[in-house]
């Protein structure tokens, strides 16, 4: 049984209402088995997939009535996976995936907390050039540029899965990284634009980043 001590939290969307279990804050640890010490994820970053950053609330709100359509929408770096579950809880396409070994537990258990159908998930690192997801017609992420090298892993990962016609819709707190990423996003073939995000009243804090759009 895990050690883990956890929070239990609702975040509105209008009439929507999405019940979250997370971490209880950012000092959690359990990785008895060293399965995330194996992948490269010391103590002091594990416990960052498992509570809501400001990003993730900004690209929930963002996408919270965007119209999907029949589109095939991916979640890159999902966490605790707000924007997944909001989504498919309006009934989209959606596939999340995430490199943490405890993503996919967490998503089963909200997944079902909000009582909704399973959502696809799979956990994946992006220099792998080898896996199942396939294409994908509308791509999302939020605070996903921790690292210098994440720029040019993460404009290929998005590159290799996009559909011919494909929108990028990311959220980007403040690294100090997006106008690289943005470089790479135009020299892979996709226009860039960038904006700030019109209201964050839901957020404590004033939120200094950009949403950031690409397509092609």
């Amino acid at each position: 049984m895990t050690k883990l001590r956890l929070s239990y939290q609702t975040v509105e969307f209008g009439k929507i209402d999405i019940h979250l279990c997370t971490l209880r804050n950012k000092q959690e640890f359990h990785d008895p088995e060293g399965v995330a010490e194996s992948l490269g994820i010391s103590s002091a970053l594990w416990p960052i997939f498992g509570v809501v950053w400001p990003s993730s609330m900004v690209l929930a709100h963002h996408i919270s009535d965007y119209n999907t359509g029949s589109k095939r929408i991916l979640e890159i770096g999902c966490g605790m996976a707000l924007s997944s579950l909001l989504l498919n809880k309006q009934h989209a396409n959606i596939t999340a995936t995430d490199y943490h070994p405890e993503t996919g537990i967490f998503l089963a258990r909200n997944t079902l907390l909000n009582m909704d159908e399973p959502i696809a998930y799979e956990q994946v690192d992006w220099s792998d050039t080898e896996d199942d997801l396939g294409l994908f017609d509308l791509i999302i992420g939020s605070d996903l540029l921790y690292e210098e090298e994440h720029i040019g892993l993460l404009a290929n990962f998005i590159a290799g899965h996009s559909n011919p016609t494909c929108e990028v819709i990311l959220v980007d707190p403040g690294r100090g990284r997006k106008n690289r990423l943005s470089a790479r996003m135009i020299e892979l073939g996709y226009s860039s634009c960038q904006e700030k995000p019109r209201h964050t009243d839901y957020l404590s804090k004033e939120f200094k980043g950009h949403i950031l759009t690409y397509a092609r």
